[in-house]
């Protein structure tokens, strides 16, 4: 991938830019190899690849300047906007849509806030696009000052950018690196952005997560319910589900499925597409994966754990070893925490394997092991 960008050092994100893709892939696939080995023998398939650029479905643009010229992209070492709404990483349809949000910032008089001095109230602008290419807008505020003149210029914003369906200010009065607040106020009326995934329509609300490359999302999706399915479990627990991704791919008629995420805005996403797709055998819970295991009266025939880049942690990871689950489908976006998870459970052995490249240009992946008990 060639980014002007780069090249003139304005941006140095993509860390791994200029390292030729099947190199990239080559070099990920060997990390995962040499700290899960150890653990198997692992039959490793082959590598799910994305494309090189345009495979963000998110922007995450900081924003500088001032609110007559604001740039969306980043901040350079002294707080200095530095504008990247061409950034090649995102399609050109999500790009089409940032000069507009940039237009809007000055119609509604939205002040960027200047971390220097800490005045000013607009943070960030987070734009996710869906498969249809709807959009979901996100203004990342300093206080509630700014809202009435977002309320007032809406209309303006929707017309000019009818793809964005959901539109939302959060509040983030904290002066910290965090992208975001817990105060979060929906402006048009649809909360939520429908994300077609394989045959599964998954509901985004403003705060949930989501895999940030849609088809290497779709692809982890078909891979943990052919796993799944292979094993055939009477009872799935769905771990760190987030808007229930895995726990919705992998139900079918009869086979009770339990998601468990911390987040309430992305449990209630999970209950919506539940709904919608009418499986009664589904539930859904806000709580903390490690509590709800430790705290269960039975365990099920399968677990699946899709954990943040810390891993699942001794306290799960033990109660995985003696708890007798048969088979467990470990997603991780860190091998180097799988490997230690993987050193706490040695009943539980890698059989399978899979590299998924959802993060190109940079050392970051995705990597699927399906564990069996000895």
């Amino acid at each position: 991938m060639q980014c002007h960008h780069y090249d003139a050092a304005r941006c140095r994100s993509c860390t791994w830019i200029e390292l030729p893709y099947a190199d990239q892939l080559a070099a990920k696939q060997e990390r995962c190899r040499e700290l899960v080995d150890p653990f198997g023998p692992v039959d490793w398939l082959p590598a799910v690849a994305s494309a090189e650029q345009g495979f963000r479905n998110k922007a995450k643009m900081a924003v500088g300047g001032t609110v007559d010229a604001p740039t969306l992209g980043i901040l350079d070492p002294g707080g200095v906007g530095v504008d990247l709404r061409d950034c090649p990483l995102y399609p050109a349809s999500l790009q089409a849509a940032l000069p507009v949000l940039a237009e809007f910032v000055t119609l509604a008089r939205l002040v960027p806030y200047d971390v220097p001095t800490r005045r000013g109230e607009l943070k960030y602008v987070l734009v996710t696009e869906s498969p249809d290419g709807e959009l979901m807008v996100r203004f990342v505020l300093r206080s509630s000052e700014a809202l009435p003149r977002l309320r007032k210029h809406l209309p303006w914003l929707l017309a000019a950018l009818p793809r964005a369906v959901v539109v939302s200010a959060n509040l983030l009065p904290e002066h910290k690196a965090v992208l975001e607040g817990e105060q979060e106020v929906v402006l048009t009326e649809r909360a939520t952005l429908r994300m077609r995934i394989n045959d599964v329509d998954l509901h985004l609300r403003p705060q949930s997560f989501f895999q940030t490359n849609t088809a290497v999302a779709a692809a982890l999706y078909r891979i943990g319910r052919e796993w799944v399915d292979a094993a055939g479990p009477r009872s799935v627990w769905d771990l760190y589900c987030g808007v229930g991704g895995f726990a919705l791919h992998v139900a079918r008629p009869g086979r009770a499925v339990v998601g468990i995420e911390t987040s309430t805005e992305a449990v209630a996403s999970a209950e919506q597409s539940r709904d919608d797709l009418g499986l009664a055998d589904v539930r859904f819970a806000a709580g903390d994966a490690t509590a709800f295991a430790l705290g269960a009266a039975a365990a099920p025939d399968l677990v699946v754990v899709n954990p943040p880049r810390r891993g699942i942690g001794p306290a799960l990871a033990g109660w995985l070893e003696e708890s007798g689950v048969r088979d467990v489908v470990y997603s991780s976006c860190n091998a180097a925490s799988l490997a230690r998870d993987l050193a706490a459970m040695p009943s539980l052995r890698p059989r399978r394997g899979r590299l998924l490249d959802m993060f190109p240009q940079t050392g970051h992946y995705e990597v699927v092991v399906a564990l069996s008990r000895d």
